[in-house]
């Protein structure tokens, strides 16, 4: 079970994100993943979508091992070296993510070099 909380005193979310997520059951904590490739285990490093988008099936991979998908995952911290990418980030992550949307915070941060993303999540596991 996934529910998101919005309260009439609070802001309302301006994007792919619902302000707070109640979960119950058990729960997988993935961490931060980048853009490695799985078959190398070596950085992938290309265009930014190229990067999002190994980073999000990176962890798609991991979340069904632990038998779980997206469809659960209830808060997503996503790093960017680029706030410039936040849109096509959004635009990249609503492929992957529907409503009600997980807790989120996004940041621009340091990465290693020519990396431009990295994003950890907390799902249940149903």
């Amino acid at each position: 079970m996934r529910k998101q909380i919005v309260s009439e005193k609070g802001a309302p979310p301006k994007g792919p994100y619902s302000p707070a997520i109640v979960a119950d059951g058990p729960m997988v904590y993935v961490s931060g993943q980048g853009p490695v490739d799985p078959e190398t285990g070596e950085l992938r490093l290309g265009s930014f979508q190229e990067q999002a988008e190994l980073v999000f099936q990176n962890i798609s991979v991991l979340l069904e091992a632990a038998g779980t998908s997206w469809a659960n995952v209830v808060r997503v911290g996503v790093f960017l070296a680029d706030l410039g990418n936040f849109a096509e980030m959004n635009e990249i992550y609503r492929t992957y993510l529907q409503e009600p949307y997980p807790a989120r915070t996004t940041v621009e941060v340091g990465l290693p070099p020519k990396m431009l993303i990295e994003v950890d999540c907390i799902a249940r596991v149903p």
